[in-house]
């Protein structure tokens, strides 16, 4: 496959993360989530704030993915894998991303 049809998909992913940018940002600022390499959020901290942060945003990431999956003719772990290697590349300083099973504070 060609390196643009990954693009596609993981460029119309920002569009989608920057209507929950204020609940989403004060959890990772407060390091209560953090990015993983699934595309997908996890708690640092499980307290209930976390899992709630977690789940909807995650809902709403899930299907983005599927409808980007199918719209660009591949699977949903493809664009899972893309959406989360750019999320953990653009995650802030001083918040965290999982790496190898650990969370990490950029």
């Amino acid at each position: 496959m060609k390196k643009s049809v990954f693009l596609l998909p993981v460029m119309a992913l920002s569009f989608a993360f920057s209507a929950f940018a204020l609940d989403l940002g004060t959890a990772k600022s407060q390091g209560i989530v953090g990015e993983t390499a699934s595309g997908y959020l996890a708690a640092v901290k499980n307290t209930a704030e976390a899992k709630k942060v977690v789940d909807a945003i995650n809902a709403k990431r899930k299907a983005k993915y599927q409808q980007l999956a199918k719209k660009h003719g591949i699977s949903l772990a493809q664009v899972e894998q893309q959406a989360g290697k750019k999320a953990m590349q653009k995650t802030a300083k001083g918040h965290f991303v999982k790496v190898n099973g650990k969370w990490v504070k950029k």
